[in-house]
């Protein structure tokens, strides 16, 4: 198959984020990118697929799905698998895994579903089926309906490529990115995140401002399948246009291991020209030289940490020092708790669907201009 086969193209968002990721996809240039169960379909080719991988910043993963049927019982599910042209999407003995779900069917056993894909590609295609492969093949069923999906990204599209050294509970970058716009960052504004951790807030809004894209820096499983071409992928990665932004982006953190951890990412990450770090407190805290920007920030909060009355005090002095010194900028702080947020004394946007991060739901709460 080329790379420029039809395909069904499906985009995994974390939940709650489904609408920015169909914003971003449309941006791209994937102008029919719709919000379905989970995520964001849209037609494209395999070129599409580079493309959504190289440079979707709040894609969790890119699915293609290959094949769509009924199958009421293990048998026919068995049968059907069979009968599919592995061969327009494999290389012939491929080393694959197999996982499945099931909802509201009468397969009802993932595992056992699982396990009659993989006998099938085994047997009829001679695959090599191993836990550990690269190259995976998902298998859901659901009101009895059967969808296989090869996973064309491999590693989760949160792993940049560069972030060696993380934080305690660190925001993921796909996170990130969707936060940033949600709060209408663009790239042509100061950002500035005073709890920083390992900076992922900060980086992003770097590499957003810088236009680089976000998968440069990593392999893909799709390298491994027939219908990739690695010098129309080459062109793909050396496409990219990056400007030097005139505005900087700041963090800063009360922990001085947070701050050579954010400034070591941001140099692997290419950005360190325009982004600074540095150890502060909450108390201290000044806006940068030049316009107002964004603040954003993702603090600690009770489920994370423990004990919620100093939590409370630290995000009553942040909404102090924001009101007194940040006239003109925007806030944005992503928490799972309501009390916290509204213990900064800062008057909030409507609010939008909570996001599922790392099993919490939290919220991201917005401010216009203090």
């Amino acid at each position: 198959m080329t790379a420029s086969a039809p395909l069904s193209i499906y985009l995994v968002a974390t939940p709650g984020l489904e609408a920015p990721l169909a914003d971003e996809a449309r941006a791209k240039g994937f102008a029919e990118a719709r919000i379905v169960d989970g995520g964001v379909a849209f037609a494209g080719t395999w070129h599409d697929v580079w493309r959504a991988n190289l440079e979707l910043r709040g894609a969790t993963r890119v699915l293609a799905r290959i094949a769509e049927f009924r199958a009421m019982h293990l048998a026919q599910l068995d049968k059907r698998s069979r009968k599919l042209a592995w061969g327009d999407f494999l290389r012939p003995g491929a080393t694959l895994r197999v996982e499945a779900s099931c909802k509201r069917s009468r397969i009802y056993h993932a595992g056992a579903a699982a396990q009659r894909v993989a006998t099938a590609l085994r047997e009829e295609f001679g695959a090599v089926i191993t836990e550990d492969a690269a190259l995976r093949i998902m298998v859901r069923i659901e009101d009895d309906l059967v969808t296989v999906s090869i996973d064309t990204t491999g590693e989760s599209l949160h792993k940049r490529g560069f972030k060696e050294a993380v934080s305690k509970a660190p925001m993921r970058e796909t996170m990130a990115a969707m936060f940033l716009a949600q709060c209408g960052f663009t790239g042509a504004e100061p950002v500035l995140d005073p709890m920083c951790g390992s900076g992922t807030f900060v980086i992003e809004a770097a590499e957003i401002a810088a236009g680089l894209k976000p998968g440069r820096e990593r392999t893909f499983a799709f390298e491994l399948l027939p219908s990739f071409d690695p010098h129309l992928w080459a062109s793909l990665r050396r496409s990219e246009t990056i400007t030097r932004p005139e505005i900087r982006f700041y963090g800063s953190d009360r922990d001085a291991g947070a701050i050579r951890m954010a400034h070591d990412n941001a140099t692997r990450a290419g950005v360190s020209d325009f982004v600074t770090f540095e150890t502060q407190t909450i108390e201290n805290l000044e806006p940068s030289p030049g316009p107002p920007g964004l603040v954003i920030v993702n603090p600690p909060y009770g489920s994370r940490i423990g004990d919620k009355a100093p939590l409370i005090t630290l995000h009553r002095t942040f909404g102090t020092v924001l009101k007194t010194r940040f006239r003109g900028w925007r806030v944005g702080i992503v928490t799972a708790d309501k009390s916290l947020a509204q213990a900064t004394g800062l008057k909030f946007e409507p609010m939008l669907p909570p996001v599922l991060h790392g099993g919490i739901r939290v919220a991201l709460y917005r401010t216009a201009p203090l």
